[in-house]
């Protein structure tokens, strides 16, 4: 393209080359990209991959499906957040809160899970293109975290029947409680052993990472911090492979003690649309409106916790190595992900924590190696699959276990209590309510969360003061709800004394008004002109002077200070007197 077309092109508003690249960032970073930036890519996409296959396959299980569905739901991602994703960090598929938010809606039944991934997909592009992102604002931080440890009880716990090797375990949290250890003495052996060393090998993994990243890890040469922290990195891959190998050697010796994963679909997915309507086991077909309608609340909670969860992992990152993202962009990635995902079997997902931290450890340079990743799954799918035959169920229990633990963060509880204590309110109402239904806990905590925005909208603090005219200062905006309160604090203290008071209404932190408030003004001024006392306006805003200027109020009068209105009612006293 020459350079005065390219010119003419980036002088056509909509049309231009900024917005251009604003719809697809790639193109902000790939004309400038360097072999070094290729080398790291490939290093992070290569770890992030060897990390992502055994925690899709987990995750699967929590979502109720076949293992090969967390693996159809983790290459996708990769491939559209190279060319949409704002950050060089986030690495988009399966994860266990979207897995668990799935099993709830779906129950395990893979046709209904597909079918969700597109609504939304669908819900979140459309949400991006409506820039609709502002919307998350509105989920408070102790709704997310109430959700969070909930979800991760919910989800550690369902998988101590895995570990245990116990069978027909209901899925309701309180009866899954129960008959787990109703059923402890059915426990296999086997299972049991495997898991429990599954996990120690995790833990001690983990906490060797930890301690090589910490200030005070002793002194050790470079190539062998390089390598302990490369094999706790790929913890989940050398755990998986070394109890599929145990697994194999003792079916191979004829002694069958470990429930493996047993037979999965091979290959790569077909790609084909996701099915409209779907089939019950006694041959009743149900229809698309059907299957929409019993998903009721879900197909907002979901699309509003996937965009929530990787868009708060995406401001993490970004701030943590100085650059930004734009959360109207991120949506549209997650969007387009789910419905490009929805088209070979995936089921919804969205940013993960952990493989993000660990990309962003390994210094990825660009989105680009989530590629790499994508290409690591797509190659289990085609050659892998009869292996993962061998997986022990136990041992992909203890992945999941491990993987939502820290999750599980109690010290917000305590901060919570020391800043503000009203804030547990909304915790505790979504941390209860998820155990009964993940969703209502969610809705439950936005309800408390909203109730209490609304008290404080209605009920606005008012610092009164005497200093012979009564003056109130507005401790913040005032919009219609505050009306009434408002109303009535000037009632009780003002017009109702005997004598009546003059009042001085400090303003400044009012920034916007609204005709509720000018109509109770209106009235308010002329209860004041009958009790011949006076009601002041000071330190307006001017975008709030100009309103009630032009509202044409019998009596209003303003001044610049509260110290200019005390002044002017001093004069009205002594003329009067």
């Amino acid at each position: 393209m020459d350079r005065p077309l390219l010119g003419r092109l980036s002088a056509r508003g909509c049309c231009s080359f900024s917005t251009l690249k604003a719809w697809l960032p790639i193109l902000s970073w790939l004309p400038r990209y360097k072999l070094k930036w290729l080398q790291m890519d490939l290093l992070a996409g290569l770890t992030v991959g060897l990390m992502t296959v055994p925690q899709a396959l987990a995750y699967a299980e929590v979502a109720g499906l076949p293992v090969q569905y967390g693996l159809y739901s983790a290459f996708m991602g990769g491939f559209i957040y190279t060319l949409l994703g704002t950050s060089k960090d986030v690495t988009l598929g399966p994860t266990a809160i979207m897995s668990l938010l799935c099993f709830s809606v779906v129950g395990g039944q893979p046709h209904r899970a597909v079918l969700l991934t597109l609504l939304c997909g669908l819900i979140q592009a459309g949400m991006a293109l409506l820039r609709l992102g502002f919307l998350l604002d509105f989920i408070s931080f102790p709704v997310i975290k109430g959700f969070t440890c909930a979800a991760a009880v919910t989800i550690g716990f369902g998988q101590v029947k895995n570990i245990l090797g116990l069978q027909g375990i209901p899925h309701e949290f309180f009866l899954e409680v129960y008959y787990t250890f109703y059923k402890i003495p059915e426990a296999r052996i086997g299972d049991a052993v495997l898991g429990l060393l599954c996990v120690a090998l995790l833990v001690m993994l983990s906490f060797m990472k930890t301690s090589l990243s910490s200030e005070d890890a002793p002194t050790c040469s470079r190539v062998a911090r390089k390598l302990v922290w490369t094999v706790a990195t790929m913890r989940n891959a050398l755990v998986v492979v070394a109890a599929s190998f145990v697994a194999f050697s003792w079916n191979a010796s004829g002694y069958p003690v470990f429930t493996v994963t047993g037979e999965t679909s091979r290959g790569l997915p077909p790609f084909r649309p996701p099915p409209t309507s779907d089939t019950t086991a006694n041959g009743t077909v149900v229809s698309f409106g059907e299957i929409v309608e019993g998903f009721g609340g879900a197909l907002a909670v979901i699309p509003f916790m996937g965009l929530l969860e990787s868009i708060a992992i995406a401001k993490a990152f970004a701030s943590q190595n100085d650059y930004r993202i734009d959360a109207n962009q991120e949506l549209l990635a997650i969007g387009l992900t789910n419905i490009m995902g929805s088209f070979v079997s995936a089921y919804p997902v969205t940013g993960s924590f952990g493989r993000t931290a660990v990309n962003s450890q390994t210094g990825v340079y660009t989105p680009a190696g989530g590629i790499v990743t994508s290409v690591i799954v797509l190659l289990s799918l085609a050659f892998l699959m009869p292996a993962f035959y061998y997986i022990p169920k136990a041992c992909l229990a203890a992945v999941i276990i491990c993987a939502v633990a820290p999750m599980v963060d109690y010290r917000v509880v305590a901060k919570m209590w020391k800043i503000r204590k009203l804030d547990l309110l909304p915790f505790v109402v979504t941390f209860l309510m998820s155990f009964w239904q993940v969703q209502y806990g969610i809705v439950g905590g936005v309800a408390v969360s909203g109730a209490l925005l609304l008290h404080n909208t209605a009920r606005p603090p008012i610092k009164v003061s005497d200093h012979g005219v009564l003056v109130m200062e507005l401790g913040s905006g005032l919009s219609f709800p505050a009306t009434e309160y408002l109303s009535h604090m000037i009632h009780t203290q003002a017009l109702q004394a005997c004598p009546p008071r003059s009042v001085v209404l400090d303003c400044h932190h009012v920034s916007v008004i609204d005709y509720t408030v000018i109509s109770e003004l209106r009235d308010l001024l002329r209860q004041f002109s009958l009790r011949e006392v006076q009601l002041v306006f000071s330190r307006l805003q001017l975008s709030v002077l100009e309103v009630l200027l032009a509202a044409d109020l019998q009596g209003f009068r303003y001044t610049d200070s509260v110290e200019a209105a005390l002044q002017m009612e001093s004069k009205s006293l002594n003329g009067d007197q």
